[in-house]
């Protein structure tokens, strides 16, 4: 399996981080675009450092370089996850502007028909915010925000950043242990 992992400028860099631990430790290929308020969010929100995140993918590019594999549709992946995503990147990906290689990488897997997850981040919810999320959920897009549940009974910002990771690589049928399935004993 390989997967684009995309991290955006908005609050929650840390599911993109755990999506590409949780990935390399599955030895699933990723390859990573940060863009420039993502490598920010990840400075200003965490104390992991932007080359420990480059080391978990197994490829990365910088959002300025439009040659790079992934900007290709004849570049086979199983699909794209873009965690956090910002609503920037959403208006830019719902009306095919192609501005960033994360924007493009996007358009891309829309238009091969692949898999695109977008872990939303924004509160509250503009109409602009919701039309745009209507009309890429409409092209088959998943709009995934990450939003806190407590059947599990969370004891962690870390349980509940797994559960949220764990129902992105769900819908990519990835098997993990990130968070106990409804029905088993918690």
């Amino acid at each position: 399996m390989k997967l684009i992992i995309g991290i955006t400028g908005s609050t929650g860099a840390i599911y993109g981080i755990r999506v590409l631990e949780t990935l390399k430790k599955l030895d699933i290929e990723t390859h990573l675009i940060l863009s420039e308020w993502g490598k920010r969010c990840i400075t200003m929100e965490t104390g992991i450092t932007l080359d420990y995140v480059k080391s978990l993918a197994t490829y990365t590019s910088d959002e300025r370089d439009m040659s790079s594999s992934v900007s290709s549709g004849t570049h086979k992946t199983d699909g794209m996850i873009i965690a956090p995503c910002s609503m920037k990147t959403l208006a830019a990906i719902a009306t095919g502007y192609d501005d960033t290689l994360v924007a493009r990488a996007a358009g891309v897997t829309i238009k091969e028909s692949r898999r695109l997850v977008l872990m939303v981040r924004e509160t509250p919810l503009s109409a602009i915010h919701l039309e745009n999320m209507l009309k890429l959920s409409r092209l088959g897009v998943v709009i995934l925000p990450p939003v806190t549940e407590f059947y599990t009974r969370p004891k962690s910002i870390d349980d509940i950043v797994n559960h949220g990771v764990g129902k992105c690589l769900d819908q990519f049928e990835i098997e993990h242990d990130l968070y106990p399935r409804w029905g088993t004993e918690i």
